[in-house]
């Protein structure tokens, strides 16, 4: 069975790597035409792209070795040229609709590629700006049914999709410790993909989580990062930093406050891990209102059936670099933002960190700051 898994997984990467080789080509097809390149040897345009397309494995390739020298600018360029990539790929595929794939105003086609061009370029900078900017505090309000008078005010720190590792280290990750503990949160809980689970540094940083501290605990869920990159040792990383991870069970936090979570739903799917984890997460748990985590909003329906009060999830990064965000939206319709679902609110943070370019087109990534009200 897990020899299946790793296939499927093998053919998941594949297909992934043959439509970044096609998309990468188309860009470079359409750059050659512009006029301002067009005297430029082929060698060059075949050198670039075979470059940028391999410069992000390449740099995770690198750190393995401990050449972090070279491998921390070079999966910088690397992770930057997919953001630059997708965003020519759609501003050309708009240029190419219009003209007809340069069929129609023949004449006006090198000249509309060109201006393409110009655009990517300060839609790249745009999002690099706002990529690199720290994430900001969004505060929600839930009414919880079930919550004693006691509990009314309990303030929950969310941090969703870190992806700590070589772009995301230990400068970045002691900010948001900072951030968060200005909040001054009673309970702190982790929506899954905290370390991105291919850098040498990783066990550090998962240490280093230790830094975030509430009174009521620290709880997390797995995401699909932890998965990729071995959910077990994913899990004893975080543990070891005193991180309680909730893998398909429930527990009081206080009298009459459960939380509850499950591992990445995504991840299941991808791996065909069997069994119903939201069965085994809700059915028998203490009495108490309820809340609810799980890296992937999905099966919100269900964990509004089994009497969950609110659930908190992550994973999808609102598409992150506008407009991925209508494609994701197809996998994952519950996308960013609160949701009310059966009665039951669902809030999916947008991501604290970035996956890949540190860059976001149009919306910052967030920490959310949540206060339970007794319903």
């Amino acid at each position: 069975m897990a020899r299946e898994s790793v296939g499927r997984v093998a053919v998941f990467f594949t297909i992934i790597l043959s439509i970044w080789a096609a998309v990468n080509a188309y860009v470079f097809w359409r750059v050659s035409s512009v006029p301002a390149f067009r005297t430029a040897p082929r060698w060059v345009f075949v050198t670039a792209a075979a470059f940028l397309a391999v410069s992000y494995v390449l740099a995770r390739f690198l750190d393995r070795f401990g050449l972090s020298a070279v491998a921390v600018p070079l999966e910088f360029v690397g992770a930057g040229w997919m953001g630059v990539v997708f965003l020519a790929f759609c501003v050309f595929l708009v240029v190419d609709i219009f003209t007809g794939f340069g069929f129609l105003f023949r004449e006006s086609v090198p000249s509309l590629r060109g201006g393409a061009l110009v655009v990517v370029a300060a839609l790249s900078v745009l999002a690099l700006v706002q990529g690199l900017r720290p994430p900001v505090v969004v505060e929600e309000e839930v009414r919880l049914k079930g919550l004693p008078a006691e509990r009314d005010g309990t303030v929950i720190a969310v941090v969703s999709d870190t992806h700590l590792g070589t772009l995301l280290g230990r400068g970045w990750l002691s900010a948001r410790i900072a951030q968060v503990e200005a909040l001054r949160p009673d309970l702190m809980v982790l929506c899954g993909d905290i370390l991105e689970g291919d850098s040498r540094r990783e066990g550090d940083l998962a240490a280093m989580l230790s830094g975030f501290r509430a009174p009521l605990g620290l709880f997390a869920v797995t995401g699909n990062h932890e998965f990729y990159a071995g959910v077990e040792k994913s899990v004893r990383l975080l543990e070891g930093a005193g991180v309680t991870v909730l893998r398909d069970r429930a527990l009081e936090v206080r009298p009459g406050l459960v939380l509850a979570g499950v591992d990445d739903l995504t991840a299941r799917r991808q791996f065909r891990v069997d069994g119903d984890p939201l069965a085994r997460a809700l059915e028998g748990r203490p009495k108490g209102a309820t809340v609810f985590l799980s890296h992937s909003p999905w099966k919100a329906e269900e964990a509004a059936r089994l009497g969950a009060g609110l659930m908190l999830s992550g994973h999808t990064h609102d598409g992150q670099i506008w407009p991925f965000g209508y494609v994701a939206g197809l996998r994952y319709p519950l996308l960013a933002g609160r949701y009310e679902i059966q009665g039951m609110p669902v809030i999916v943070c947008r991501g604290t960190g970035t996956w890949g370019p540190r860059m976001r087109l149009w919306r910052p990534g967030e920490i959310l700051k949540i206060t339970l009200r007794a319903g």
